[in-house]
């Protein structure tokens, strides 16, 4: 398809969809639905909220129960993201995403067989950990339209949370460790400290230098109580060197009303209205919110990774952002990164180099030639009229006695 109609179509689709999110009862904060309240998605579809943390004064054995609804269509975010045409390309194959939320089921539809677990990650009472694998892995289960973004990545569950889904730094950085320890080729940490913590900044530096691609939430979610206006500011460890930062987008490209703000984000990634399993069950959920798209960088950079296993972190993370769509928060464009051949200058594609200089011969001789044969032509040609004119007129001068003709015609007269 070329760029033109491309975008157009984007634009397009992109619009209705947003029309359709607005009107649904779901509105455009999806990300902040209260946890199980029925919503419906831009298609209508009637699915509950799956909540990125649970109330930390509910019974410690009240978990996220299992989903009784199915989906029945792709959502539009995977339509957006265009994953059918990128499977053709990768599937993420060889790669291990470690993923650091609320753990992730490791019998979840979808995902067995590729999670592996450490500590009690294998445990996912929230269900955000596990909704998010299967959007970097997942299968779709029976629903192959819902796959993630890299069907056969593997997932390493780690916790980042406690068991209720309260982000804590110091099981940040433990997670960290443990994702270097393993090896991960990409490191999604879905939670959002406000804090910068020493500890988090090196481990971060040490991921990086380990060869994983790090990225992050942008933000964490809004509060799903209203309360005072809270400030911008900077979350970690999105905010540290390095790391991809990336934040939730409507439809319609712009985020979400409510969205926390803040500043330095990478990409943009659709973060409302996402449907996704979760670790009970084959029910689907809807989710939202900054770790839903980070969700969604981290299997476009295992797709990316398996496709360029050589490129270091940077020049993965150049690529996610050097092909992202051009918007004023750069969206992601999974099929463009996996495909584009990039150029060696940072942030340019081969699309957006110019023509190469053309090498013009030196054509001097050859015009000095040309140029006497021109001469040649005209001087000859001026000679043969010459001599036709002279043929012409020789005769008739001569029989008027070389007299003027207006004369000799006078002379007749009289």
């Amino acid at each position: 398809m070329k760029p033109a109609v491309r975008a157009t179509s984007r634009l397009l689709s992109g619009a209705g969809l947003a029309a359709a999110l607005l009107l649904s009862p779901a509105g455009t904060s999806l990300a902040a639905q209260p946890p199980l309240r029925p919503t419906a998605d831009g298609k209508g579809q009637q699915l509950p909220g799956m909540p990125s943390a649970l109330d930390p004064d509910a019974g410690q054995e009240a978990c996220t129960p299992a989903s009784d609804a199915t989906a029945k269509k792709q959502d539009w975010s995977r339509q957006r993201l265009d994953l059918e045409r990128v499977h053709r390309h990768s599937t993420g194959a060889g790669v291990t995403v470690a993923l650091i939320d609320t753990g992730v089921g490791t019998e979840a539809a979808g995902l067995g067989g590729r999670v592996t677990a450490q500590g009690a990650a294998g445990i996912d009472c929230v269900g955000h950990g596990t909704f998010l694998a299967g959007l970097i892995a997942g299968t779709g289960g029976s629903t192959p339209s819902l796959a993630g973004v890299a069907p056969d990545a593997r997932i390493l569950a780690l916790r980042g949370t406690d068991a209720r889904g309260r982000a804590e730094s110091a099981l940040v950085v433990d997670a960290l460790r443990r994702a270097i320890a393993a090896r991960a080729d990409v490191i999604a940490v879905a939670v959002a400290l406000p804090r910068r913590d020493p500890g988090l900044t090196r481990a971060v530096a040490d991921a990086r230098d380990a060869g994983a691609v790090v990225v992050a939430a942008a933000t964490p979610d809004p509060p799903s109580r209203g309360g005072d206006e809270i400030p911008a500011r900077t979350y970690y460890p999105a905010g540290e060197p390095g790391v991809l930062s990336v934040a939730d987008m409507l439809p319609s490209g712009s985020r979400p009303d409510g969205s926390l703000r803040t500043g330095g984000i990478d990409l943009a990634a659709p973060g409302a209205g996402v449907v996704s399993g979760g670790p009970r069950g084959d029910g689907h959920y809807l989710g939202g919110g900054a770790a839903v798209a980070t969700a969604y960088a981290a299997g476009t950079a295992a797709v990316v990774r398996a496709t360029h296993p050589d490129a270091s972190p940077a020049a993965v993370t150049r690529r996610l952002t050097a092909t992202a769509y051009p918007a004023d928060i750069p969206q992601l464009d999974p099929y463009a990164a996996v495909t584009t051949v990039l150029e060696d200058s940072p942030g340019t594609t081969r699309a957006e180099v110019g023509p190469a200089p053309v090498a013009l011969r030196d054509t001097s001789a050859a015009d000095r030639v040309t140029h006497r044969a021109t001469l040649f032509v005209l001087l000859g040609s001026a000679g043969v009229l010459c001599v036709l004119w002279a043929a012409f007129a020789y005769p008739r001068a001569r029989s008027r006695g070389w007299r003027p003709a207006e004369a000799g015609t006078r002379t007749e007269q009289q």
